[in-house]
């Protein structure tokens, strides 16, 4: 326990620096790792297992969310495929250049080179969804294509896995068809289990049994197993209330994730300086994501924030690491060195993403724009000419605001929202949702424009989304009002500091609306 008392104190020490200094608490994690390694701290042989069933229970948590028919869009497969094939071949290039100054390479023949660039050519599955699942935007047009493309980037590191294994696919893989008649009876269950820890164990146990242990004991890639069990089960009506059941569990295990890239090995200072240098690969790469998507008829500030997104090194490039190191073509400090550039990826990534929107803005003015028959039908502008009050986010709070300001003081409502699935359904409702970015400066300009708009609620999930679109607003002039939603105090003081009047706070406006509520029951009692 003495062992495990340590490892919880520098995770959590790491991880508290780094929310003081107002950096993602992963990056704190990560440096944990390489910290432990240093001080000689013994590996537990569980942090492996621990990362395992958190990155397991992430992928089940993408299948719940995805729509398997995304695969299939020509901007995702189309993407995935082509950005693979130049990006492998842009990678070993880079590094053949580097011979020429005499730097450690995995090896100097192109079978070396080719297989560490195809190793850095993927974008981390676990770093990008969970950046999405902070910012709420997983279901988000570029949320959704970026994950896309990475579900494709996992399906081509499974083939290569499986290619490259001693121990090829039992043939009772193919029993695993039998999973689509057991979804049906794993849907009744879920039907007659009820909420809270049963629909929680439920949810772990479908990620672990006929997800990763079936898939695992077929010789298959376990944690794809759990994706494609989540996706059979999508269709569920308590999908999401599974997903963001599972949210909390899932962040703590990928702690022991991004704690135990550190213990691939002590770099040295010239390891390091090589783990920079490889970061050298990445502004080309999201470029590249950028170009394709681009071409594929996506607007320039979509393609750019997936681009961005998708700007780090994977993971799985330690997996292909260790398997040139046990074929003899790379030298097992170059393993050390994948991992010291995946961990300043991610570093890079987290910092980069935080502050996606701005950045993307000023990117997005060097790059020309689609004419608007030209572009993605999901990506066209929107029509909100008539709004008198756009509300941001239609979630529950969303969703009330619209129906109060709409129906009780007959305002010309428009509601904001980037998940495709819930627009789709409120409109099926009757409501006027329109799918867009309120963090899109375009969004804005377009809104001003118009010269209707008086009221902007903001009620996104994210806190930091809602500050993005009250800096944007505040930018193009808006002399309206600004109302605003938040869940803790100081979310409700930093809003206040950015001149919003009207600051709701969930929790406590709750007790003040049912103590209304109660207070109006017991008049109408007495009457």
């Amino acid at each position: 326990m003495s062992t495990v008392a340590v490892y919880l104190v520098v995770a959590f020490g790491a991880g508290a620096l780094a929310v003081l200094a107002r950096l993602p608490p992963l990056i704190g994690f990560l440096a944990a790792g390489f910290v432990l390694n240093g001080l000689g701290v013994e590996r537990l042989p569980v942090l492996d297992q621990l990362a395992d069933v958190g990155v397991t229970l992430m992928l089940f948590g993408i299948g719940l969310k995805l729509d398997a028919r995304s695969l299939l869009r020509k901007e995702i497969w189309g993407t995935a495929g082509i950005h693979l094939v130049l990006s492998t071949a842009l990678g070993a290039g880079f590094l053949a250049a580097l011979m020429l100054v005499d730097l450690q390479l995995p090896g100097e023949d192109l079978r070396a080179l080719l297989l560490a660039g195809f190793a850095l050519s993927f974008s981390s599955t676990v770093l990008v969804f969970k950046v999405l699942e902070e910012r709420s935007e997983t279901t988000s047009l570029y949320g959704r294509v970026a994950i896309g493309v990475l579900i494709l980037q996992d399906l081509a590191a499974v083939a290569f896995i499986t290619a490259t294994s001693e121990h090829p696919p039992s043939p009772w893989a193919l029993a695993l068809v039998l999973l689509l008649p057991a979804a049906w009876l794993f849907r009744r269950i879920w039907d007659r289990i009820g909420h809270g820890e049963m629909q929680a164990l439920f949810g772990v146990l479908m990620a672990l049994v006929p997800g990763y242990v079936a898939f695992s004991a077929v010789g298959l890639k376990g944690d794809l197993g759990a994706l494609l069990v989540g996706m059979l089960l999508a269709s569920h009506a308590n999908a999401g209330e599974l997903s963001r059941t599972l949210f909390t569990l899932k962040d703590l295990l990928l702690v022991a994730f991004f704690v135990s890239i550190g213990f691939h090995g002590m770099p040295t200072l010239e390891m390091v300086a090589m783990g920079v240098l490889l970061l050298g690969l990445l502004p080309v790469q999201a470029m590249l994501f950028v170009l394709l998507l681009w071409l594929f008829g996506l607007r320039r500030r979509t393609s750019l924030r997936t681009g961005l997104a998708l700007a780090n090194h994977s993971e799985f490039a330690l997996i292909v690491g260790a398997i040139g190191v046990s074929a003899g073509m790379f030298d097992e400090d170059w393993l050390v060195m994948l991992s010291v550039a995946v961990a300043l990826s991610f570093v890079l990534s987290s910092l980069l993403n935080r502050r996606g929107s701005a950045l993307t803005s000023r990117l997005a003015r060097r790059l020309p724009e689609h004419p608007d028959d030209r572009l993605h039908p999901e990506d066209r502008p929107i029509d909100i000419g008539h709004a008198e009050v756009l509300v941001l986010g239609m979630g529950r709070v969303g969703q009330a605001a619209y129906q109060e300001l709409s129906a009780e003081h007959g305002f010309s409502v428009v509601g904001i929202e980037n998940a495709t699935d819930r627009v789709e359904r409120l409109r099926a409702q009757g409501l006027d949702v329109q799918e867009a970015d309120a963090t899109d400066q375009e969004f804005w300009e377009r809104v001003i424009a118009t010269g209707h708009v008086q009221v902007a609620v903001l009620a996104m999930p994210f806190h930091g989304s809602n500050l993005v679109a009250l800096r944007q607003l505040s930018a193009t002039g808006f002399d309206g009002v600004v109302a605003a939603v938040a869940q803790y105090d100081d979310e409700v003081q930093e809003l206040r500091g950015h001149g919003v009047r009207t600051v709701f706070n969930l929790y406590s406006g709750a007790g003040i609306g049912l103590a209304a509520e109660t207070v109006e029951a017991l008049g109408r009692r007495t009457e």
